[in-house]
């Protein structure tokens, strides 16, 4: 009785182990995170937020291996100067492995200075660098009823921001969609809940190639 006993405490003592280490390790992967930093077109606009690409983005990740949290921090309206104040405490907060910035958008709409966007794109993407995660800048374009050179120089200062900062770049994340209005709100200017899918796919294989190269 003594010896099964003893066998007993050691089989439980050992299941207990397995479990705690088993414990562990998902704990450490559901640890690693995915901050957005968006405007508008992440914070799915004009739709429950469980249709918007980000949720979509959590959805897939899912299904994969690659086991992450996807954090949406995107705000309607935020400008690339929004996204710079709130950046420190957001960092703070979830120490993220890497952070998408889909910011922009609202400067080159609301015509604001595009030498001050590139630097909050620049100081965003250093920031969250500093903090060691690795940063995807998410480009955008504008209309062309903007002038074809603030339009040109707009597309522009993403592709600089992005080489400056060293950051990965997305050159347009909303490729695909110009094509038709059918993609689009009826303000014409947010997606829908059917574009999504093609948001979420621009995103997709840029984010897997920075999941690879972290995790490899």
């Amino acid at each position: 009785m003594k010896i099964t006993s003893t066998l007993s405490h050691r089989f439980a003592a050992l299941l207990c182990v397995i479990f705690l280490s088993l414990a562990t390790a998902t704990a450490t992967a559901q640890d690693k995170k995915i901050l957005v930093v968006g405007d508008s077109l992440s914070a799915a606009y004009g739709m429950a937020v469980e249709d918007g690409w980000v949720a979509g983005l959590q959805h897939r990740l899912d299904g994969t291996r690659y086991q992450y949290n996807v954090i949406n921090a995107s705000v309607s309206g935020d400008t690339t100067a929004n996204g710079l104040t709130k950046l420190p405490a957001l960092l703070k907060e979830y120490q993220p492995e890497i952070v998408l910035i889909e910011l922009g958008g609202n400067d080159g709409l609301r015509g604001l200075s595009l030498k001050k966007m590139k630097q909050n794109l620049i100081e965003m993407s250093q920031m969250a660098a500093d903090s060691d995660a690795t940063v995807i800048i998410l480009g955008m374009k504008i209309p062309s009823n903007y002038g074809a050179a603030y339009t040109r120089l707009f597309s522009k200062t993403f592709v600089t921001a992005a080489e400056e900062s060293n950051a990965q770049l997305i050159p347009f994340f909303l490729e695909g969609l110009e094509k038709s209005m059918e993609w689009f709100q009826s303000d014409g200017i947010h997606p829908n809940e059917k574009a999504q899918v093609i948001m979420l796919d621009n995103v997709w294989q840029p984010l897997v190639s920075v999941i690879d190269s972290l995790e490899n």
